[in-house]
């Protein structure tokens, strides 16, 4: 086999490597994306517990507790997952651990959707 050759061939490889690559990052991102995809108005129906701190549309009712309207649905999902998996310790996690403790991925992904969709302004 010729040096051209060689070179030739490494470069096929390289490609085929490449766009293996590319498909697998590319897969991952919309597995996960359908995976996470909330649903608002499910995730208004399961807010009644969070509503009790957070207000009925993500609005605090006290300075003590965050606002979650507005929120980014990702943010808040990893967090809920964190309480959840006992993850996030300190400030509210006492109360928040056994909150997030029964919720479903789907749950969080619907809270997080429907969270994220609210606006400051409305309480």
């Amino acid at each position: 086999m010729t040096f051209m050759n060689q070179a030739v061939n490494k470069i096929k490889q390289h490609r085929i490597k490449t766009a293996l690559l590319t498909t697998l990052v590319a897969s991952a991102f919309v597995s996960s994306a359908a995976i996470a995809a909330g649903d608002a108005a499910a995730g208004k129906g399961k807010s009644a517990v969070c509503a009790t701190c957070h207000g009925p549309t993500g609005v605090a009712i006290a300075p003590m507790y965050p606002n979650l309207a507005g929120q980014n649905a990702a943010y808040l999902e990893s967090s809920l997952k964190a309480y959840r998996k006992n993850e996030r310790k300190g400030g509210m996690s006492a109360v928040m651990t056994p909150m997030a403790a029964s919720l479903s991925d789907q749950d969080i992904a619907d809270l997080a959707a429907y969270f994220s969709t609210q606006t400051l302004g409305k309480k």
